[in-house]
């Protein structure tokens, strides 16, 4: 079974790749959503994070407050490396578990911080990167998520760069065009490769 990579940045449609790709029959693992199910409440990743942040990353329901963390962590790269060296290593172990025990003829990953360790580590065929300008990336964060201007550069600019992402990367899938034009890119990908499902 292949395990292919889909990389990209904030704002550059993952996320909508990786829903084409379950539309198609595909399993697809998203650390993002693994990143929510190691920080439940009462996960040991959670209480790191107490520990090392404070009670004021909980919300009232005793959730961890993610609109907090980033306000604190985009801002300040000190508290982003202590807030990576506590998640990256427990999010690691899921996804490698979770591309174990998946099925069929290729399963994908969805990395939005992708980097070359992680080939190896998840024993990965290939790595697609979706990639959008960064004023692209910044309009959609501002018109599609309520970001304003300010905090969406801030993101962007904890990120490496589309020429960085694009070297480690066996092909890039441009999507600064309509989402059918995204789809038509990502189901030459597929067929290119082989991958018929759905």
């Amino acid at each position: 079974m292949r395990r292919i990579v889909i990389a990209g940045g904030i704002g550059a449609g993952k996320s909508a790749v990786g829903d084409r790709l379950r539309h198609r029959g595909f399993t697809v693992v998203d650390a993002d959503d693994v990143a929510h199910d190691i920080t439940k409440p009462g996960s040991p990743t959670l209480s790191a994070l107490v520990d090392a942040f404070g009670s004021a990353v909980l919300g009232e329901d005793g959730t961890l407050d993610r609109a907090f963390v980033a306000e604190v962590v985009f801002h300040d790269p000190s508290a982003l490396r202590r807030l990576n060296t506590i998640t990256h290593p427990a999010i690691g172990v899921e996804i490698a578990q979770r591309l174990a025990a998946a099925d069929g003829e290729a399963v994908f990953a969805a990395i939005p911080l992708y980097r070359p360790e992680h080939r190896a580590a998840f024993s990965v065929d290939a790595v697609w990167s979706v990639q959008v300008s960064p004023e692209t990336a910044v309009r959609r964060l501002i018109d599609g998520r309520g970001f304003s201007e300010s905090d969406a550069r801030a993101r962007l600019s904890n990120q490496i760069s589309n020429d960085e992402r694009a070297a480690l990367a066996d092909r890039v899938l441009w999507n600064e065009g309509t989402i059918d034009e995204l789809f038509a890119e990502l189901d030459v990908a597929l067929d290119d490769a082989g991958l018929v499902r759905g």
